[in-house]
């Protein structure tokens, strides 16, 4: 006999649990489905910008992460190889670096907390779609389900077997991550600036930052390790002299993964699964929470309309225009990285002008 919910959710990440958190707040019987055995550690920046904290203070998550696992963010401050820099503060409040691990403890709580049943290490091996319903298949058993959020990430298996992938000719960037014993130094998240790669550091908790390479495919200073990096950047280098490491280094990308679609019948896409251009800006998280509480609130009618591609139309739409939003940003932070002459001449810019560059990070973030 199988199990029948309203909402599946395949991915255990910050995407597929604040989803969950937010179906079950609209009084849906949701299911979600992670192949590890707890909430994955992936590589991942671990800035919230301010519209990403506002639903997560929704959510009632930001109260269960104390300040061993994060750290207020004032701004952003762009460093360049000559030590010339420019840096604009956040809206409103700011953001939070807040690590990962806590974070997604923290989603699992409040969503096993809102009614929601999580199934840790069940893998879902593929689903089949009916007028009325899509049946999931795992190793244990059948799961019915009236709609499928699809949440596994930067390659979506699900996305594929529901036909919504798109070729994509965009460059190859990556990124590799790694946490450091140390008491952050700013307030800021800093981005180290040079030819070929930037490096992000962003302060995780009292006593932790995080710092993230990213690089363009045959642009990495020799292999693409933390040490090889670091090399590369001795200013930051110096910062973390003698810093015992805090977590092991990980990896991702390609980035850039085009979607033809969110939505099709009975199906939907959330988080990295919906699309990703770069990790350029920090946003992939808060416009993950920003499109799940989205979702929440389209669900309840969407479901009462046969959970049709039209009837998730809503969700497509605020989806897209949010994803066009931080696409036009990464893609134009993109062209500075790539063309160091200009990058060099726009930063020192808007070094002189704090508060232009605080208005644009602003606008950019609307």
């Amino acid at each position: 006999m199988h199990e029948s919910f309203d909402v599946a959710v395949v991915g255990g990440g910050p995407a597929g649990l604040a989803t969950a958190a937010f179906a079950t707040r609209a009084g849906l019987a949701t299911i979600l489905f992670e192949r590890s055995s707890s909430p994955p550690d992936k590589a991942c920046g671990e800035g919230l910008m301010p519209a990403g904290l506002r639903v997560l203070d929704a959510l009632g998550v930001t109260p269960r992460i104390g300040a061993r696992d994060s750290h207020p963010i004032l701004g952003i401050r762009y460093i360049q190889e000559d030590g010339s820099c420019a840096e604009g503060r956040l809206p409103g409040g700011g953001g939070c670096g807040i690590r990962r691990t806590a974070l997604t403890a923290a989603l699992a709580a409040c969503a096993g907390e809102t009614g929601a049943d999580l199934r840790w290490n069940c893998a879902v091996n593929g689903f089949a779609r009916s007028a009325d319903s899509v049946t999931l298949a795992t190793a244990a058993s059948e799961v019915r389900a009236r709609v499928l959020v699809a949440a596994d990430g930067l390659h979506s298996r699900l996305r594929s077997l529901a036909d919504l992938d798109r070729p994509n000719r965009a460059r190859q960037r990556f990124g590799v991550r790694q946490h450091f014993r140390v008491e952050p130094w700013s307030d800021w998240v800093e981005v180290h600036l040079h030819e070929g790669f930037e490096a992000f550091v962003t302060p995780v908790g009292n006593e932790r930052v995080g710092v993230a390479f990213l690089w363009e495919k045959d642009a990495a200073p020799g292999p693409p390790t933390i040490e090889k990096f670091l090399e590369r950047s001795p200013a930051l280098a110096e910062r973390l002299a003698g810093a015992p490491v805090d977590s092991r280094p990980r990896g991702a990308g390609p980035f850039a993964h085009a979607v033809r679609a969110r939505i099709a019948d009975r199906t939907v896409l959330v988080g990295d699964a919906a699309g990703y251009v770069d990790a350029i800006t920090g946003e992939g998280m808060s416009l993950s929470f920003l499109c799940a509480e989205a979702l929440g609130a389209i669900l309840p009618a969407a479901l009462a309309h046969g959970a049709t591609r039209a009837a998730l139309e809503p969700y497509e739409r605020l989806a897209a225009r949010e994803f066009r939003r931080y696409a036009l940003t990464c893609r134009s932070l993109l062209v500075l990285t790539r063309h160091a002459r200009i990058r060099r001449r726009v930063v020192r810019f808007l070094g002189r002008r704090p508060r232009l560059f605080s208005r644009l990070i602003a606008a950019a973030l609307a």
